[in-house]
């Protein structure tokens, strides 16, 4: 059996997402992306992939939301957070709710890496 590799990556900063996005497919993954809160929500419910990448702070609903949207509604899918301005006080809020980690943009390249290693088991 195959291991789904299939990427959300949730970010209001296109740059940012679009840059992200090429980074993974390089790694070989399928990615999907959406610009919004809204966008990303409707993807996880439609078509749930193997890990979301969620931006804290997005118009519509921010990841915390997502997150806790999910979990609501029983979808398990695994996310990592991350924000420019991530605070303690964010993190804890992210990591209690279930999010596997939160990093700060920029976020380097490795440690993006070591974190999908870990949450998708490479």
């Amino acid at each position: 059996m195959a291991i789904d590799r299939r990427i959300l990556i949730a970010d209001d900063d296109t740059a940012f997402r679009q840059g992200i996005a090429e980074l993974l497919f390089t790694w070989g993954l399928e990615v999907e992306e959406a610009a919004d809160g809204a966008a990303a929500l409707e993807l996880l419910r439609l078509r749930p992939p193997s890990l979301a990448l969620l931006d804290m702070h997005m118009p519509g609903f921010t990841g915390l939301e997502i997150l806790t949207t999910l979990r609501r509604e029983t979808l398990s899918v695994p996310c990592i957070f991350w924000s420019a301005n991530a605070s303690e006080v964010i993190e804890g809020l992210a990591r209690r709710a279930g999010a596997l980690a939160v990093l700060r943009k920029p976020v380097p390249a490795t440690e993006l890496r070591r974190h999908l290693n870990e949450a998708l088991c490479l």
